[in-house]
């Protein structure tokens, strides 16, 4: 089930992000890409979004990865991502993780070329996926 929970994050490009503040928490739909591993999942933002603030606070958050544009709705696959989002500070890893969210969202140039951007990661520490309305499978990473 893990290799399944992998394939989904890596097959996706499109999540809603969690993070929290205060006790409050705040969702943000988000363009990524995966690692080939599906274990590191990138993204980036602007330094003077709330979601920033919210990471640069607790760098805790919370994933949702679903299929519901693919399958009928009873048969749609949600994969809830359990993990700690850092920035990337290093260039040359910074210059690997444009590439890549490059590769999967053209689209993205100008705003990655506009200053002010941090590159992200989140490190997945656990899945939850859900098939359907009530298969349910967790899973840890070390």
């Amino acid at each position: 089930m893990l290799s399944e929970m992998k394939q989904l994050v890596r097959e996706k490009n499109i999540c809603v992000l969690a993070t929290i503040a205060d006790g409050k928490p705040y969702c943000s739909l988000m363009a990524y890409a995966a690692n080939p591993e599906g274990t590191e999942i990138y993204m980036a933002t602007h330094r003077s979004t709330k979601k920033f603030r919210n990471l640069s606070n607790n760098p805790a958050v919370s994933l949702m990865i679903d299929t519901r544009d693919e399958s009928p709705r009873s048969l749609t696959r949600a994969l809830t991502v359990e993990g700690i989002c850092t920035r990337i500070e290093d260039d040359s890893r910074r210059q690997l993780v444009r590439h890549r969210l490059l590769s999967v969202h053209p689209h993205l140039q100008e705003f990655l070329d506009h200053g002010g951007n941090e590159m992200l990661c989140v490190t997945i520490r656990a899945f939850l996926l859900l098939k359907g309305l009530t298969e349910a499978h967790h899973a840890e990473l070390g």
